[in-house]
């Protein structure tokens, strides 16, 4: 199950549905909207995707991680839209018959959800500037704003 939404993310809900009797182990990663980024304070953050694209994208995610291990159940929900401090912004939930194939699953999901799903970040920081963040580059880098964006 794949998801893209701009309510609150529910990893209660997404736990609950990964849950089966064929699992012994489930786990849960969440990336939550951290204060301090290096020197910086952030006041909240502000997601947004190419709706169809990243759908796609994720379903392509979740579907080789099923051909790479034995999972039961693969969640992945992204929040758009603006997420304040200490909220979840990203949720993977995978289960397996064992342990390591799910943390080796969910790893790679985020790692690989960062790289290839087309989902911008902008900070907004408390001093009132703005930047958009491109995953993997440091912050200040003056990546490419998402289009449509103003620059």
């Amino acid at each position: 199950m794949v998801e893209l939404t701009t309510e609150p993310l529910d990893p209660t809900a997404m736990i609950d549905r990964a849950t089966s009797p064929q699992a012994g182990a489930v786990v849960l990663f969440l990336g939550t909207t951290r204060e301090i980024t290096g020197d910086r304070v952030t006041a909240w953050l502000d997601y947004e995707a190419y709706g169809l694209m990243a759908e796609k994208k994720l379903q392509e995610l979740e579907e080789a991680a099923r051909s790479r291990w034995p999972l039961v159940a693969c969640e992945i929900a992204h929040r758009l839209g603006r997420v304040p401090l200490a909220a979840a912004s990203v949720a993977i939930v995978v289960s397996s018959p064992h342990r390591r194939a799910a943390f080796e699953a969910g790893q790679w999901l985020i790692d690989t959800l960062k790289e290839t799903v087309p989902i911008w970040k902008k900070e907004n920081w408390a001093d009132g500037s703005t930047e958009w963040v491109h995953p993997g580059l440091p912050a200040g880098d003056n990546s490419p704003s998402p289009p449509g964006s103003p620059s």
